[in-house]
């Protein structure tokens, strides 16, 4: 088959099983119950329903689930495990004619859809945050508050039965839409949409690592040097990113073409003069390359590929006349593939970043480019890769099956990084799990360590993390043109994403696999609590079991305290803060403080979170000769650590190695092991049990044999190593029965906040009595607030380790 067919096989079951429609035929309705909690409804004023794959909807061939309907009086009733459709027969749809029940209680009343109207909807994503300077307005999600929530798919591009773009039966009137009724079951509504549109693919493990990338023209010796100084002072990489300068755009050729020079497939040879050697040495630094790909302008006469382009596409070359940009011809949308792409993929391309900022309008009107562009890219990636990568702009529901997301071209300002984390979990509430953002900021705005420190935190604790910013001298991210301080703390965070490869790679697989997106917001896990819907920065990282909880700091310090605070909410519970070891009580909102070298990361109890051991982790993805496991004692908790070799395209054709970890209260043992798989071979454990009260003794074994215990008190708790374990062996560690997490040091979490504030010598003398004071916390409490001259956030700051009491 050829390369032309194999792009056009997009696998689609777009007609749903008869058994689950109700009307159609030659009346102008039509309902088919595809899950309890999803229906669509449609209306054709000609009776000529859909039944072709749209962006949105690839799978209504669904196993149809139980219903009953019942017909009287001319009303028709719909009824399942979720829902009680009532419609008028044969009448228009309107909120009068057309309604559903949710089974439960979501609102003060009721909770009734009826069509046309849409309230309580939690928000899904945005196509973009280009000159984004905060809050966006969202699309809307297929989870809601009300316990319902409708897509309007009336619209969207279509798939015609060859795998190619088409558009919508014409005529005014037509409805498409879906309604998704399940309450409070956030994950349930998500999971719906994924059988409906598809699932998140598996990422390759090294889009997971860091990514550098900066809108600069760079020469091959620069970017190889900077590569070698990131090597040189020990921050790891994983993809290397290349801007659009790669290719020539300064150049008379271009002016002279009345073009920008944005679009362009022409290496700057002034730059690269030997692109293969090049890209070959970044291969040998274990990073993949992307190339960035603005297509909007076509091809001209002056690129080295527009010879074959106009061969391919019989385009006269005679008068020199550019090629257009037409992603909607398929024979354009082949050469724009085969003859510009594909030399350059030869040369060692790994994947693209679609750049597409010209609008949702193509030649044919209802055909997006911007969807054509998505949808193919990934198509033809999984042509010529394991597990295809894309990385280009949302598109609209349904994207999420093209990942990763850029999200745009942000304002500097702390205003844009106070939206993003709230961005990036929204975004789940659609089934878009993955987004990669500019950390830092791109443009405008001006240097500041502490923004461009929180930023970068952030990004760690992100999706995807991604440096990049504009075209400017001055805008730089390399950890070493900022202070001291800010230097040290982002050195550490990006060496500490590298880390968490082991525990993020297996929520990639999980994410695909269960169909639960890595980031989301409070309310998904806590839906029946006010407060999971009024802290929409907070968000749950990992899957849950082992799940962290972050909360990020998106604010300048406090000058006299030097502490950044923001206001989190704990679920029921207890929490350690995984870098300072400080426990808390949970079922409360309280303000966090922190200093810039610290980030708000919860482990609620019986968390356990794999990392790579080594402090310092090289470039690339390998998986680690030594695993450090973070543990939260207090509850039993589970980890199946999922490693792989890169081969297999799906999270379900891959041969998984498997590692169980495990731990149990009652007897306070850790087991780990045996691995099923052949990936790993022996290698190095530790264990750190984050926050751990005083135990008598510590033992650890391996296959019965019994070592001794070496371990050692760090910041955050106790670090015991456990040694060589070999993929067939059982490393148990015993804590004796019923570990607990220790009591906070209020002298080593409250001493430094005061010795670092900038306030009266006497004042800090007088709230130093009241914290080593021998009387209850809530006596303590009652001091702090009853003194006088405390400023608000030093208050803050010192109540939340007195309240952890």
């Amino acid at each position: 088959m050829s390369t032309t067919s194999h792009r056009s096989n997009f696998p689609t079951k777009p007609a749903a099983n008869q058994d689950a429609i109700i009307g159609g035929g030659d009346t102008k309705y039509r309902f088919t119950v595809l899950t309890p909690g999803l229906l669509r409804y449609e209306w054709a004023p000609d009776s000529h329903f859909e039944d072709r794959a749209s962006v949105f909807a690839i799978n209504r061939c669904l196993p149809v689930p139980s219903f009953r309907t019942v017909t009287k009086n001319g009303i028709l009733e719909i009824m399942t495990d979720n829902f009680h459709l009532t419609y008028g027969e044969g009448e228009d749809f309107s909120a009068s004619s057309l309604s559903a029940g949710v089974k439960g209680t979501f609102s003060c009343h009721s909770s009734v859809w009826r069509y046309g109207e849409e309230c309580g909807n939690l928000g899904g994503t945005a196509r973009t945050l280009d000159c984004a300077d905060g809050r966006i307005e969202l699309g809307p999600g297929v989870v809601s508050k009300n316990g319902f929530t409708t897509i309007d798919d009336s619209k969207s591009m279509l798939f015609d039965a060859d795998g190619f773009v088409a558009t919508r039966h014409p005529g005014e009137g037509r409805v498409d839409g879906y309604l998704f009724a399940y309450g409070h079951d956030y994950a349930g509504a998500v999971k719906a949409l994924y059988a409906l549109s598809g699932n998140q693919p598996l990422l390759p493990r090294w889009a997971l690592g860091n990514w550098w990338s900066r809108y600069y023209a760079y020469s091959d010796e620069e970017y190889l040097e900077l590569m070698d100084r990131f090597e040189k002072e020990k921050i790891p990489f994983s993809v290397a990113v290349l801007d659009m300068d790669w290719h020539v755009v300064d150049d008379p050729k271009v002016k002279a073409s009345g073009k920008t020079g944005w679009t362009g497939y022409t290496w700057n040879k002034d730059l690269f003069p030997d692109p293969e050697k090049f890209l070959k040495e970044l291969h040998q630094r274990k990073l993949r390359v992307s190339l960035n790909d603005h297509p909007a302008d076509g091809v001209q006469n002056y690129e080295d590929l527009y010879p074959a382009m106009a061969e391919a596409l019989a385009h006269s070359t005679e008068h020199s006349d550019p090629i257009h940009f037409d992603i909607t011809d398929r024979d354009f949308l082949n050469a724009f593939f085969d003859v510009l792409h594909r030399p350059l993929e030869d040369q060692g391309v790994d994947f693209w970043w679609i750049d597409w900022q010209q609008g949702s309008h193509s030649r044919i009107p209802g055909i997006d480019p911007l969807w054509v562009l998505n949808h193919f890219h990934f198509v033809d990636s999984k042509l010529h890769h394991k597990r295809p990568l894309t990385f280009s702009r949302y598109a609209g529901p349904g994207s999420h099956r093209y990942p990763v997301g850029f999200s745009g071209d942000t304002i500097v300002t702390w205003d844009s990084l106070a939206f993003q984390p709230e961005f990036t979990a929204t975004a789940s509430n659609i089934g878009y799990g993955w987004w990669s953002h500019d950390i830092g900021g791109h443009m405008f705005g001006g240097k500041d360590d502490e923004l461009s420190t929180r930023w970068l935190q952030l990004g760690c604790f992100s999706p995807i993390l991604r440096l990049h910013s504009s075209n400017s001298q001055w805008t730089r991210k390399e950890p070493w043109t900022y202070g001291p301080e800010a230097e040290k703390a982002m050195t550490a965070f990006l060496r500490l994403r590298h880390r968490l490869l082991p525990y993020l790679h297996t929520m990639n697989a999980r994410s695909a696999i269960e169909g639960m997106p890595l980031v989301r917001p409070m309310y998904w896990a806590y839906p029946e609590h006010e407060e999971a819907y009024e802290v929409p920065n907070q968000y749950l990282f990992g899957l849950s079991g082992s799940g962290l909880l972050v909360t990020p700091i998106t604010a300048p310090q406090d000058p006299k305290l030097r502490l950044a605070k923001t206001k989190g909410w704990l679920p029921p519970g207890r929490y350690v803060d995984i870098f300072t070891g400080a426990v808390y009580n949970g079922d409360r909102s309280l303000w966090i403080s922190r200093k810039l070298e610290d980030y708000p990361v919860f482990a609620k109890e019986g968390s356990i979170i794999p990392l790579d051991a080594a402090t310092e982790p090289g470039n690339g993805e390998a998986n680690p000769d030594s695993i450090e496991v973070l543990i939260v004692v207090g509850a039993d908790g589970a980890f199946e650590l999922l490693e792989d070799d890169g081969s297999g395209s799906s999270a379900e054709e891959v041969k998984w190695t498997r590692t169980p970890i495990k731990y149990s209260q009652a007897d306070g043992t850790v087991t780990i092991g045996p691995s099923t798989g052949n990936v790993v071979q022996a290698r190095e454990w530790s264990i750190r049990f984050l926050a751990l009260g005083e135990v008598k003794e510590i033992t650890v074994s391996v296959s019965s044999e019994k070592r001794i215990a070496q371990q050692e008190r760090s910041k955050n708790g106790i670090v015991v190593q456990v040694g060589g374990v070999g993929p067939a062996s059982k490393a148990t560690i015993s804590l004796g029965p019923n570990p607990v997490l220790c009591e906070n040091d209020l002298e080593a979490f409250i001493r430094p906040i005061l010795a670092d504030a900038q306030i009266q010598f006497r004042l800090k003398e007088q709230i130093w009595q009241i914290v080593a004071a021998k009387v209850p916390a809530t006596r303590k409490v009652s001091s702090l607030l009853a003194l006088e001259g405390v400023e608000e956030n030093l208050r803050e700051a010192i109540l939340e380790y007195l309240l952890s009491e």
